[in-house]
């Protein structure tokens, strides 16, 4: 039971009739309890993968594989909370069957407590955020995907927000897709890093960590975060010249 990615190829028609490929030819899976981090610049269609990836679009060449009739939890970059709803309408909209007990424990988690009666335009971006991520773990996901969902946030926030996001996951074998262009993210979430090349995407380098998130000192993470620096300006390196010789 794993999620399985196996893209031949993705190519969009512009209203020029103009053909541009967004995806080169991937391939990687994951295993429930694991963490995949994506990497790679703006622009280069990570958004595009994850919509074929969740079957929102089937307009590719290859193959997705998702375990059968899996619970999908999606944090989108931006929060995208019915502002007519409160912070629980919200939450049970998506999770209906979800218990008190539950949902109590959620909230507590991710200090919404005292939140949970007020209405989206009531909220700050970190709560709103603390929202979607209620939502999504509300409804106990077999896949989680994470869009940025640390963007635009101060680096307090963020880090708050992302050692509470290792606390839901590590509560439950969940596969977990992130997407981010934070390094301290990517390093301190998770357990295998895909660095993808400018669009076409391709997968450029797998990483994957050895040690556990819960045994990752701040040394060891101030030394991985420096090594994959290291790397990611090589292979950047490595492009610029090959465009340069041709």
């Amino acid at each position: 039971m794993r999620l399985e990615v196996d893209i031949a190829g993705k190519t969009f028609t512009s209203a020029a009739g103009g053909t541009h490929e967004v995806l080169a030819p991937l391939k990687f899976a994951l295993c429930p309890g694991e963490v995949g981090v994506l990497i790679g610049p703006s622009g280069c269609g990570k958004s595009t993968m994850l919509r074929i990836i969740l079957g929102l679009d089937s307009d590719f060449r290859g193959h997705i594989a998702r375990p059968p009739r899996a619970r999908i939890g999606m944090v989108f970059q931006e929060p995208r909370l019915l502002p007519w709803r409160s912070v629980e309408q919200n939450v049970r909209l998506a999770a209906p069957d979800v218990t008190e007990p539950k949902l109590s424990e959620l909230f507590r988690i991710l200090e919404l407590e005292a939140h949970r009666s007020h209405f989206p335009g009531e909220l700050s971006l970190g709560l709103a955020r603390r929202v979607a991520l209620a939502r999504a773990f509300a409804v106990e996901p077999d896949l989680l995907v994470l869009d940025e969902p640390l963007a635009s946030l101060d680096d307090a926030l963020a880090g708050r927000l992302r050692d509470e996001i290792a606390m839901l996951v590590a509560r439950r074998p969940v596969m977990t897709l992130l997407v981010t262009h934070s390094l301290d993210d990517a390093i301190r979430l998770g357990d295998r890093l895909f660095f993808l090349s400018p669009r076409p995407a391709r997968i450029v380098q797998e990483l994957p960590i050895a040690i556990p998130r819960a045994a990752r000192s701040e040394a060891e993470i101030a030394a991985m975060r420096t090594e994959l620096a290291r790397r990611i300006q090589a292979e950047q390196g490595g492009v610029h010249a090959g465009r340069d010789v041709s």
